[in-house]
């Protein structure tokens, strides 16, 4: 069965966040609704990094008023917001 679009940017998020955020992290433990910057996970450097992943992977431009945490506290925040760009 071929991948959706949100599964192919899903999936690039996540392996993003688990190489660069959470190395060394049980996969498991990301859900896609585990709070990222609310929890702290994530911070403001880790928000630009995010950012800047984004931008390359999906070629997408990401303002800055774009980054609050309604669009990268979650993987399906992440994941909804970069579709909302690409469409």
């Amino acid at each position: 069965m071929e991948k959706t679009m949100n599964d192919q940017i899903r999936d690039a998020v996540r392996a993003y966040l688990l190489e660069d955020v959470l190395a060394g992290e049980d996969p498991s433990n990301l859900t896609d609704g585990l709070p990222l910057r609310t929890s702290g996970i994530i911070d403001s450097m880790g928000v630009i990094r995010l950012t800047s992943f984004l931008e390359a992977r999906f070629g997408i431009r990401v303002e800055a008023h774009e980054t609050g945490v309604e669009n990268t506290d979650t993987v399906n925040a992440i994941v909804a917001f970069v579709d909302s760009k690409l469409a």
